[in-house]
């Protein structure tokens, strides 16, 4: 199953997709949101949509998608957590996973803008697979991890290197502007995923191919992503684990490479869709329309 949310920034309506249409079930569901996915809400969906699928109103092709998951609680990243990318930006290969967080206010639709921040000379780009959490999660045994996956979504972890490496302090401050987290289109819910350790994820700026991978090279595969995290944070239902990123990011190019306004950035995850952003700059314009 796939899950949608459509419509303007802020008033999005939840959707799925099915055979590339997109259906409203805004009658049926809130949102894709914690509670929903706390309280049984995949499942419920599922036999919804299988009683209701005549009769379900078609969503207009021109219609925005937003987020396929409404706020989550947090965006937990791992950094580094692909040998080539730790390899070309001149880091050790991490013993444990690296855990860094992203701003819940950088999260957008699959195909808004990025806005390059204020004073920014260093935004890079990073595709990623994503993985959404279904039920509550606290010291999980790796054995188990995978029960508390709810399914997939392709995210693009935006990242302004010296917002990141160069101001001092930790990560985040490079990791959590506005627009820096565009995830989607879909949500894939995991029985839609045969090995989600063999997709394959891409990443173009200007039509030019930037990152070309597969997730069979995490060095922290989901599992043990999922117990790990879970060890120091408890994890909520419709929280994000995004799981790390392969070589091929602008920081890794000598020189650097880095996005600047009037760029295109495309990018895909095997089975999880693609998205497309434009790059703009910062204005007091585009500040009021995230």
């Amino acid at each position: 199953m796939k899950l949608i949310r459509f419509g303007e920034s802020g008033h999005e309506r939840p959707g799925v997709c099915i055979n590339d249409e997109h259906f409203d079930v805004s009658g049926f569901i809130h949102d894709y949101d914690e509670r929903f996915f706390a309280n049984g809400g995949l499942p419920h969906l599922a036999w919804m949509v299988e009683q209701n699928k005549t009769i379900l109103k078609k969503v207009p092709a021109n219609i925005r998608l937003g987020s396929p998951v409404a706020r989550p609680s947090k965006i937990i990243c791992i950094g580094l957590n692909y040998s080539d990318h730790a390899k070309e930006t001149g880091a050790k290969l991490p013993e444990e996973p690296v855990i860094f967080m992203k701003s819940t206010t950088a999260l957008t639709g699959p195909f808004d803008n990025i806005i390059i921040p204020k004073n920014s000379t260093k935004t890079d780009w990073e595709v990623e697979l994503a993985v959404l959490i279904e039920k509550k999660a606290s010291y999980v045994d790796e054995a188990d991890a995978m029960d508390y996956v709810g399914g997939y979504c392709l995210h693009n972890d935006i990242s302004e290197r010296e917002f990141q490496l160069e101001r001092g302090g930790t990560w985040d401050k490079g990791k959590g502007c506005d627009t820096f987290a565009p995830i989607g289109p879909w949500l894939v819910t995991k029985d839609e995923i045969k090995d989600v350790h063999k997709l394959r994820l891409w990443l173009k700026v200007n039509d030019k191919m930037m990152q070309d991978s597969t997730t069979a090279n995490l060095v922290f595969r989901i599992p043990i992503l999922v117990s790990y995290v879970s060890r120091f944070m408890t994890l909520l239902p419709g929280d994000i684990i995004s799981t790390g990123t392969p070589a091929g990011v602008g920081l890794g190019f000598n020189p650097p490479v880095y996005l600047k306004p009037g760029d295109t950035v495309e990018l895909g995850v095997e089975g999880l869709g693609v998205s497309k952003q434009n790059c703009v700059a910062y204005s007091k314009v585009t500040e009021a329309k995230v």
